[in-house]
């Protein structure tokens, strides 16, 4: 194919939260699942408002905010696609969505409001709960809230998990066992959210599906058990091949796989949901699929779940961008 005639793909990575490591490493993946024979392939950094396309030899590009392009070797370039891999904010809260809306560059992942939604971990079960969904109890602290220890425990009990309700890769969460840890855990939470999130801990098995719908076709792929070497999936087990053991396909039962599966469809569409998503759930021992929460810009790496659920199903990876870039539809 003629090299004029591709489209140009931007891989958007970076973000201004803790997790811009993360999204640079899946950046690499999804540049090395896209097809090369068919798109122009350029990876865009973006950072505290320092905007730049990633050239080779470590050399950069500005990117023209006015509408997403860049000069390379005196051609401007206008990019035909948008695939968002920031873990965070501004790719995953719909910030950056909305940008894309208003200058008319098609993306890879949920709208502004489904994205807004689904970063806001509360809100979004709050939600989902509303349509029969099961999740954990918890309380929400905003920025200049406090609450006593005694209140957690009677509401919740102990273990407890504090986290930032607009946060991911279990940065700045705490598995909280005793009563004098809650108050540092949620100090550590907000050092890395505006918002606070303390959940009843749910015991039981975590799982984790992914999923997408183009038209006319839908694909929830395989299940994925997670089982942490460390107190929980936190996010050296995350990142750390030797402290956590992903087994695709989970080794649950035909009849609870089906129900995860279909549980991930429905989600998909009860947000609205566009591209790849993956949503992890905790199953109890009586067997009640309890969701944790919703992903819709998941992690992309070589090893990542995403890729390990698409191995496992017997398909390309580089068929589901296609289909992706393609296929997609605002």
């Amino acid at each position: 194919m003629n090299y004029e005639l591709r489209k140009n793909i931007a891989i958007v990575a970076g973000g201004d939260s803790s997790e811009i490591v993360v999204s640079l490493k899946s950046a690499k993946g999804i540049y090395s699942f896209i097809d090369k024979e068919k798109y122009n392939c350029y990876i865009v950094i973006l950072k505290k408002g320092e905007w730049y396309v990633q050239l080779e030899n470590d050399k950069k590009a500005d990117i023209d905010k006015n509408d997403f392009s860049f000069m390379l070797d005196g051609e401007n370039i206008q990019f035909d696609f948008a695939y968002i891999t920031i873990h965070g904010t501004p790719g995953e809260d719909g910030r950056l969505q909305g940008y894309f809306d208003l200058i008319g560059l098609p993306y890879s992942s949920c709208g502004v409001l489904a994205s807004a939604l689904t970063f806001d971990k509360y809100t979004c079960n709050k939600y989902l709960q509303a349509f029969g969904v099961q999740i954990s109890e918890s309380i929400l602290l905003r920025a200049g809230d406090t609450i006593d220890n005694q209140t957690v425990v009677k509401q919740l009990g102990l273990p407890v998990f504090i986290k930032p309700n607009d946060g991911g890769s279990s940065c700045g969460t705490t598995k909280v066992k005793l009563e004098e840890e809650i108050q540092p855990a949620i100090k550590k939470a907000f050092d890395e959210g505006q918002e606070v999130i303390i959940e009843r801990f749910m015991p039981g098995t975590e799982l984790t599906c992914g999923c997408y719908k183009i038209k006319g076709k839908e694909v929830v792929f395989p299940v994925t058990e997670v089982v942490s070497k460390n107190e929980f999936f936190d996010f050296e087990a995350k990142y750390t091949a030797s402290k956590v053991e992903e087994i695709t396909p989970a080794r649950i039962s035909p009849e609870l796989t089906k129900e995860v599966q279909q549980l991930t469809l429905k989600i998909y569409d009860l947000v609205n949901a566009k591209g790849i998503i993956r949503v992890d759930y905790i199953v109890s021992p009586e067997g009640i699929v309890r969701l944790l929460e919703v992903n819709t810009t998941p992690g992309m790496t070589e090893t990542s779940f995403i890729p390990q659920q698409v191995r496992a199903a017997g398909m390309d990876i580089k068929d589901i961008m296609t289909d992706i870039i393609e296929h997609f539809e605002q």
